[in-house]
């Protein structure tokens, strides 16, 4: 194993778990941590953010740019997995299947339309 996939296994484990933990804190209402759940959030959040960074850097790859499609793509995959996120919890939670297929459905069809803007077709 590359010493650049090692350290970005582990940052990305280490900030995911932050993450996940901290977005627990702040949902779960009987855990009253919604401040330190803010904060442990934002924390692998950051953990995340310069993994990407770090691991670019040891592989000698440019910095990423922003441009418009890089933010479109982005905002097309938050979109989709909102979408079949809310989607999941309506079918399964809110017990209205029929809009949470349809929901999910459009959320499947967003996250794949990332797959020709990212790799294009050949």
């Amino acid at each position: 194993m590359k010493k650049s996939s090692f350290v970005a296994m582990i940052l990305s484990t280490t900030g995911g778990i932050l993450f996940a933990l901290g977005m627990c804190m702040l949902m779960i209402p009987e855990w009253n941590a919604f401040v330190p759940g803010c904060v442990m959030s934002a924390l692998g959040a950051v953990v995340l953010v310069a993994m990407v960074m770090i691991w670019r850097k040891m592989e000698g790859k440019t910095p990423i740019h922003l441009s418009l499609k890089t933010i479109g793509k982005a905002l097309l995959g938050i979109v989709g997995a909102l979408l079949l996120g809310v989607g999941m919890c309506m079918s399964m939670v809110w017990s209205n299947m029929v809009l949470g297929i349809v929901l999910g459905l459009f959320g499947i069809i967003a996250l794949l339309c990332l797959i020709p803007l990212t790799r294009g077709l050949k």
